[in-house]
């Protein structure tokens, strides 16, 4: 591979660990958001909040304008990566726990290659297959010893919801790679949030309208700002950015390292302390992770 392929690799591989960190953070953020607000309210409002500030930024880089067609494609498409993901979503981590939420998200590497292989637009490398493998076995292991067990189940219908959510992002994700291709990730951000955002913002109102929100306490909003602009806008750019360099399965990959923020970032804030027998599965975790993102060439973007 020559030496400005592999830093550019690299350097996304480094921001792709950056996004599981703000992204295995917000699931203790946006648990501790729902358990103060209800479920749509939150969700609303951060999205919204997440989609005007990509849209300044967006003009404040004065890029060159999509046409019509492409901005109809990416908001059609958000309305399935970030409207349907995040209504299932948001339901199920309010109904269960935000470490096993963060665990059946890490389920995403498996179906977003099983899908890919499905739609003919992505093949998986043996090596690719073992860390899989691994990997999910690692999660299994942290599900089967989840800590505080005696505090009750999760509910499984939350689980499922969850897991439907990641099916969505798993069509979504290769349905935009083509767009990952001749479009800047910050254009692709932007207009695919604008898509998802108006559904649920729709859906929430009834729920907005619920809320006091001059009583909203300070850390609260702190919540809705961190899940609405840094996980839905930052950590969205280096998520689009990795698709475009390494493939859609390998960059999923990466948000196998969300489980392990979350239940680090749970245990201060959610009072879910980990176990020492979760390690064991976290280490699998990882080497499936580090298996996986060691190919013997570059992975080609779709239509290449």
């Amino acid at each position: 591979m020559p030496d400005e392929s592999r830093r550019n690799v690299l350097v996304t591989e480094g921001l792709l660990v950056l996004m599981s960190i703000i992204w295995g953070m917000n699931f203790a953020v946006m648990k501790y958001g729902t358990d103060v607000l209800e479920p749509f309210a939150y969700n609303g409002v951060r999205l919204a909040i997440g989609s005007i500030v990509m849209l300044a930024i967006l003009y404040t880089r004065k890029m060159p304008h999509l046409p019509w067609r492409d901005i109809r494609g990416l908001m059609l498409l958000g309305s399935l990566g970030t409207g349907l993901y995040q209504l299932f979503f948001i339901t199920g981590l309010a109904m269960t726990r935000a470490g096993t939420a963060s665990l059946v998200i890490a389920s995403s590497p498996a179906i977003i290659a099983i899908v890919g292989r499905f739609m003919g637009v992505e093949k998986v490398s043996g090596r690719a297959v073992w860390g899989i493998v691994i990997s999910l076995a690692g999660i299994a292991f942290v599900i089967l010893t989840s800590a505080d067990s005696n505090e009750g189940n999760p509910s499984m219908v939350g689980d499922l919801l969850v897991l439907a959510s990641v099916v969505c992002w798993s069509f979504y994700t290769h349905l935009m790679r083509p767009y990952t291709v001749r479009i800047d990730g910050i254009q692709i951000a932007t207009w695919s949030l604008i898509g998802g955002t108006i559904p649920v913002f729709l859906i929430a109102i009834p729920s907005m309208m619920r809320v006091h929100w001059a009583a909203v306490a300070p850390l609260t909003w702190g919540a809705i700002l961190y899940s609405g602009i840094g996980s839905m806008g930052i950590a969205y750019l280096f998520w689009y950015r990795g698709v475009r360099v390494i493939g859609s399965t390998r960059t999923a990959m990466f948000s196998n390292l969300q489980p392990i923020v979350t239940l680090a970032g749970s245990w201060p804030l959610l009072g879910e302390q980990p176990t020492l027998v979760q390690g064991v599965g976290v280490a699998a975790v990882l080497g499936g992770l580090l298996l996986t993102r060691q190919p013997s060439a570059p992975e080609p973007a779709h239509g290449e």
